[in-house]
């Protein structure tokens, strides 16, 4: 069986009703099945539509970034940064330079003490999606040797 291109517009809202994102008025978003590239509740229903189609779909947050790890949760003092950081909270770093080390944010600073959090900052929520699916071809081979979809005119990073 041939690898897809799938190309949807969505709107991502918490069960709340609180707006994340939207491709509204943007180019839908394209994507490889099967490269990891959306939260895998999502990617599952996608696959089984066709192109027009529209549909609500509900992704616990176990098919989508996951639930909160408490590990990931971590109290430091300030003079653990580098001498000069002005650390607010909302800052954003990677303890390594691996790409897929996790981005801590800092959550919460009182006198020295900053707590930093691991966590997709969407882990622990139910996510709420409409999409419409805008195309489905077959991948090409560049596509299928680069590992996700090209978009309109060709190579698109």
């Amino acid at each position: 069986m041939s690898r897809k291109v799938i190309g949807f517009h969505y709107t991502v809202k918490t069960e709340q009703g609180e707006l994340i994102d939207t491709s509204d008025g943007k180019t839908p978003l394209l994507f490889l099945e099967g490269s990891g590239q959306i939260i895998p509740g999502l990617e599952k229903e996608l696959a089984t539509m066709s192109v027009g189609d529209k549909k609500d779909v509900k992704v616990d947050s176990d098919n989508a970034y996951g639930p909160i790890n408490e590990e990931l949760k971590y109290l430091v003092k300030k003079d653990q940064f580098p001498d000069g950081s002005d650390v607010k909270v909302g800052d954003q770093f990677q303890l390594e330079n691996d790409p897929a080390a996790p981005i801590f944010t800092v959550t919460l600073i009182e006198n020295d003490d900053v707590f930093i959090d691991g966590n997709h900052p969407l882990a622990g929520i139910n996510l709420e999606f409409n999409v419409e699916i805008t195309e489905k071809r077959d991948a090409t081979e560049e596509e299928l040797a680069h590992g996700h979809a090209h978009g309109a005119g060709g190579h698109q990073h």
